[in-house]
């Protein structure tokens, strides 16, 4: 159990490939055996001995250092899994800088990485990602919720200015729980979003919607009436606030306050090509 004359222990290099998990490891040339010293243990993982030339390294990801050993003849997408088993960061999240980017394909010996050099590492683990993400995707669900629960139309402050003025003194008359037709009259007694008096003409022959008011009168084609929206007004559902959409956002609703409930479907029906009640 002697150990021969000259045969010192060798510190195992970290990172390279190698016959250190083979039987043979331990043995001497002549294949007797001998005990390795403590310090010939591995550190930072369990590499395997490579007797091939090591370099060392400052490995630094995430405010965290790391001094690793590793083999000079490796390439860059071994390194990437050293640093795996280090900081638990998969490969393909690793961005790993020495003096640029460190290219997967070459040996830190071609890049002329030297004892002692600096390796930055940048990149999320997959848990960071998702302690990052669920609350963004949290906080989009709610944002939808609230949408959801968003206050009747009624009460939002850009039309309570017009609904607090009270009906319109010529308001036209409501029957709740009927539809009718379309008058043959134009539909007036109504305000606008300024809170000017409105009237809607229906003109079926021409398929156009006229909507006039003091200063002047809009002749719409049906078809470029995007949609129309209602919404009972709160505290006299006899009565809607209506929009037509004639744009893709908000600001292009044209909006119509004390549409008579009985024609709220026939208006809809009329603009959107529909004829059932004519």
């Amino acid at each position: 159990g002697a150990e021969e004359p000259g045969m010192e222990a060798q510190e195992l290099p970290l990172g390279c490939g190698g016959g250190g998990g083979s039987p043979a490891a331990g043995r001497s040339p002549e294949g007797e055996e001998r005990r390795e010293p403590p310090q010939a243990s591995v550190s930072n993982g369990g590499d395997e001995d490579s007797g091939r030339e090591l370099v060392e390294l400052k490995v630094i990801w995430n405010k965290n250092k790391y001094d690793v050993k590793f083999c000079l003849d490796s390439t860059g997408a071994e390194l990437k899994q050293k640093i795996h088993s280090l900081t638990g960061l998969p490969p393909a999240m690793q961005k790993v800088m020495f003096k640029g980017l460190l290219p997967e394909e070459k040996t830190l010996r071609e890049i002329k990485v030297t004892n002692g050099a600096k390796i930055m590492v940048v990149g999320s683990t997959i848990n960071d990602v998702l302690a990052v993400n669920t609350p963004k995707e949290a906080a989009q669900q709610e944002v939808k919720a609230e949408e959801n629960k968003k206050e009747p139309l009624c009460r939002q402050k850009q039309h309570r200015k017009v609904l607090d003025k009270g009906k319109p003194d010529d308001v036209m008359p409501s029957v709740k729980g009927v539809q009718e037709r379309l008058p043959t009259v134009p539909l007036s007694g109504m305000y606008n979003k300024s809170g000017g008096k409105v009237r809607l003409t229906f003109k079926l022959e021409q398929d156009q919607l006229w909507i006039g008011t003091k200063e002047r009168t809009e002749k719409l084609p049906m078809g470029s009436i995007k949609n129309v929206v209602s919404e009972p007004i709160e505290g006299h559902e006899d009565y809607h606030m209506m929009a037509f959409q004639l744009g893709p956002t908000e600001a292009s609703y044209y909006w119509v306050y004390w549409v008579p409930t009985q024609y709220v479907d026939a208006i809809k029906d009329t603009v959107l090509g529909k004829w059932q009640y004519f």
